[in-house]
């Protein structure tokens, strides 16, 4: 049944060739002039797309490579359900793994689930239980989208990836080019470790960071010590 939905998204996920796209063509050898206004119309297109979603929502990361049996799986696909019947919703890149499993628990909830797809010259990512979608081309337009409407971040365990949009968001909210959003981290013997590195070797070895610094992260060990938290955000 999944399979189904998800030949059938495939089909419709697919967008025709945009004006954009059609003059880029035309100017070819212009094409890094021309690439500029294809990036500013990505922009335009995922703020228009994300007005739908500004009230209640929450962007999810983690790795694409966990399957269904996975423990990560699960406890991020329990916390999309949680979430989505507080009313949030769901966002995520649109891809398999922990969002996938965040897009399913908000899909069985009855909830918003919302990804964002990257295209791709031979197919198409996006999960079968994303239920509004937007594609980009460019990863880095895609990265702004994720972060822009969401109340919190949370971060199943991942890699190079999860671990960069991670620090990213970290900087932006340490740096004050973004509101204070809490980041919720869920599992602990992933991302304890880091945390004491941060700790041990970031700041009081180093004194890189500021010790407020690292009152940004919150870590949990499950998913519903994570929903229990951002439950008494209040967020409305």
């Amino acid at each position: 049944m999944a399979e189904e939905k998800y030949n059938h998204q495939k089909k419709t996920i697919a967008k025709p060739e945009s004006k954009i796209d059609k003059i880029l063509a035309m100017h070819e050898e212009e094409v890094s002039t021309w690439r500029i206004f294809k990036i500013m119309s990505e922009f335009v297109s995922g703020f228009e797309f994300l007005r739908k979603y500004q009230e209640k929502s929450v962007s999810v990361y983690g790795s694409a490579r966990v399957t269904e049996s996975d423990q990560n799986y699960k406890q991020a696909r329990d916390l999309g359900y949680r979430l989505a019947k507080d009313g949030f919703t769901i966002i995520t890149g649109g891809g398999p793994g922990i969002m996938e499993a965040a897009n399913r628990g908000a899909y069985d909830a009855g909830g918003e689930s919302v990804g964002f797809n990257i295209r791709l010259p031979q197919e198409q990512r996006m999960n079968p239980y994303v239920k509004d979608s937007e594609a980009f081309e460019y990863f880095f337009v895609r990265r702004v989208m994720l972060s822009f409407a969401s109340k919190v971040y949370i971060f199943f365990p991942g890699g190079y990836g999860t671990l960069d949009e991670l620090f990213e968001m970290v900087t932006l909210i340490q740096t004050q080019k973004i509101d204070p959003i809490p980041v919720v981290l869920v599992g602990t013997d992933y991302w304890q470790p880091l945390l004491v590195w941060l700790n041990e070797t970031v700041l009081k070895r180093n004194a890189a960071i500021s010790k407020s610094d690292l009152d940004i992260i919150h870590l949990f060990s499950d998913s519903a010590s994570a929903h229990a938290f951002i439950k008494g955000l209040k967020i409305v």
